[in-house]
């Protein structure tokens, strides 16, 4: 696979940047698109064995918005085959780094494999950042998925790095209470494992179903997001950290920079 990228956006100049590149912890989880399906799903299945869906961070969640923490927003785009992965960097909501990278793709879009066709665009994305996060927010699904191994999953195991899944649709999973239902900004849903998900134990929550924003008037809602742990985060945790980084948008702060500017790369690319 070849690699081609912009220059990358330099760093706010209050921050002095510091190149440290992020390794790959566990190449035996770098996404093959060469796999056959069967293999992916065994690998999945591996990765969730290895992700730790419970808090182990490196600053403390109650006092996250006091901690000045890296959070990294990642999105992706396409150009034709090509995958372009982008990453934000923010520390008390102000971006501070930006990087990307875009891959030729291997592999079509298979629900349930979608970090084998996007994910070594992200791993070289993150292979452009001048710092490393301290947690990272993707768009897509992290234990709620099939195999609890989702895009925020695989790639949260392979650089060891605590990671959310936000998503805009329920990939699996069964809410705990009916979605149709208007609920005020700051509501959550539980989403447990049913037969779709079968790494989990029936009735565990996988994740949340989490009202980010929600309209005052009558006749209009807005849609809830779907944040599962990556990994070395639990769920709570997870739909917390989301709400903290949340700026009065339905998508958390990091990864609505990371889709902006995952368009604006996209767009260079479609040159």
């Amino acid at each position: 696979m070849g690699v081609r990228a912009v220059p990358v956006v330099p760093a706010a100049p209050a921050v002095a940047a510091v190149r440290s590149e992020m390794d790959v912890v566990r190449p035996e989880f770098v996404p093959d698109p060469a796999l056959s399906r069967d293999e992916m799903e065994a690998l999945q299945r591996e990765i969730a064995a290895a992700a730790l869906f419970s808090d182990d961070l490196d600053f403390d969640p109650a006092a996250f918005e006091d901690a000045s923490s890296l959070v990294a927003g990642v999105d992706q785009a396409f150009v034709d085959d090509l995958a372009v992965s982008a990453i934000v960097l923010l520390r008390d909501g102000e971006v501070v780094e930006r990087a990307h990278a875009a891959v030729e793709t291997e592999i079509p879009y298979i629900p349930g494999l979608l970090s084998f066709r996007e994910g070594g665009a992200i791993l070289a994305a993150f292979e452009q950042l001048d710092r490393d996060p301290d947690l990272a927010l993707f768009d897509g699904s992290g234990r709620i998925h099939y195999r609890e191994a989702g895009l925020a999953t695989h790639i949260g195991c392979t650089l060891d790095l605590p990671a959310i899944g936000v998503a805009k649709h329920l990939l699996c999973g069964d809410p705990e209470a009916p979605l149709d239902e208007k609920r005020p900004a700051g509501a959550r849903v539980p989403i447990l494992a049913d037969d779709s998900v079968e790494t989990a134990k029936p009735g565990t929550t996988i994740g949340y179903a989490v009202q980010t924003r929600q309209f005052a008037t009558a006749g209009r809602h807005v849609n809830p997001v779907y944040v599962s742990p990556g990994h070395r985060v639990s769920a709570t945790t997870a739909a917390d950290l989301v709400d903290a980084t949340c700026a009065g948008y339905k998508l958390p702060e990091p990864t609505r920079q990371a889709d902006a500017y995952a368009d604006e790369v996209k767009a260079e690319y479609a040159e």
